[in-house]
């Protein structure tokens, strides 16, 4: 049977949104430009993108609801049910897989008690496993409402979503201080954050980075990341190591800490979500 059309949001809802999508559109010389912007400002009233987001979006900017579904279905970024109000996403790419991403992923899905993109008993917490989080230096990272917390493992995971649903002060490795996704969703739809020293917040990249970026320049680095495998290495003591024997507290690379790896979620395989109210 054919869905009825989308309700409206509540007059004073429509009016508030009716405003902020005015201020959002007049920054483009061709209207239908700011769909993605309006997308995340519905995103931020109820979490996610629903039957009503799409049609406001698609009267405010004169276009189809089916033309506003094409666009919200494609980026993984819009939330097509409702989630949690902190998205931890654990990166399961090459390099975060194989230092420890696809354990801290299954750990969290156990320790959860949820699956890939579902949320806690308490909407507290939605969990997924993310393909690149764009942050290889710091392997393994899960990111949190889109801020980096770097170098975790599945002990360090667990504190992190333990404070999160707890409400404890929760501090990004670099960027911006935590704020709940409808916060995000409304700063990513192109309003100020005015966050105390949140703008000012930043990160400096990671010492691999930096030793990329010189090689780039044609500089010589000052010491290797890593050692190369079978080349004697010597303790703090200054004895050698046997090839092999790397210091724990060495931050390897992939090749010199491979870990078994498993799909990323087999039990959800990757596929289309059945639209609101199906």
């Amino acid at each position: 049977m054919p869905q009825l059309p989308a309700p409206d949001y509540p007059a004073d809802v429509r009016a508030r949104l009716d405003a902020d999508a005015k201020e959002v559109v007049a920054r483009y010389p061709d209207s239908r430009s700011a769909l993605l912007p309006l997308l995340h400002l519905v995103q931020s009233e109820e979490g996610h993108v629903t039957r009503t987001g799409v049609r406001f979006c698609a009267e405010t900017l004169g276009l189809t609801t089916a033309e506003v579904t094409a666009v919200s279905t494609f980026y993984s970024m819009y939330r097509r049910k409702p989630s949690g109000d902190y998205q931890v996403g654990v990166c399961t790419n090459t390099l975060c897989a194989v230092m420890g991403g696809d354990a801290i992923f299954d750990e969290l899905k156990q320790y959860l008690g949820v699956g890939n993109n579902e949320t806690t008993e308490d909407g507290k917490v939605t969990l997924e496993h993310i393909e690149c989080n764009a942050a290889c230096d710091f392997a393994p990272v899960v990111m949190v409402n889109w801020e980096f917390f770097d170098d975790q493992t599945p002990e360090s995971a667990k504190r992190l979503v333990d404070d999160l649903r707890a409400g404890r002060p929760v501090q990004p490795t670099r960027g911006a201080p935590l704020c709940t996704y409808k916060e995000t969703a409304r700063i990513l739809a192109g309003f100020p954050d005015e966050r105390p020293g949140a703008v000012e917040a930043t990160g400096g990249a990671g010492p691999a980075s930096l030793i990329g970026l010189k090689l780039a320049k044609g500089e010589a680095p000052q010491h290797r990341v890593v050692h190369p495998r079978g080349e004697a290495q010597q303790d703090k003591g200054g004895h050698d190591r046997p090839p092999h024997d790397p210091s724990p507290s060495e931050h390897l690379s992939s090749h010199d800490a491979p870990q078994q790896t498993s799909a990323s979620d087999p039990a959800n395989p990757a596929g289309p979500e059945t639209e609101e109210g199906e």
